[in-house]
């Protein structure tokens, strides 16, 4: 008597693999103070390591102006 066996892996998307690398780094580092890890870009900004602070181009345009009225 043969069984069939059916396979329902699905292969993770490119984000969820990147969720949890990045997860498991960052779990790694609270675990262990001072432990050196590595985080490459998509990973680093995922993590909230990166808060974008420039000024806007409409905003930047507005200082020249300012600036010029002064």
């Amino acid at each position: 008597m043969t069984q069939e066996i059916q396979h329902n892996y699905q292969r993770p998307t490119d984000r969820e693999l990147l969720e949890q690398t990045t997860n498991e780094k960052l779990a790694a580092i609270s675990d262990v103070p001072g432990f050196d890890v590595e985080f490459d870009p998509e990973e680093a900004e995922l993590a909230g390591a990166f808060r974008e602070t420039a000024l806007s181009e409409e905003d930047a345009l507005d200082a020249i102006y300012d600036a010029d009225s002064e």
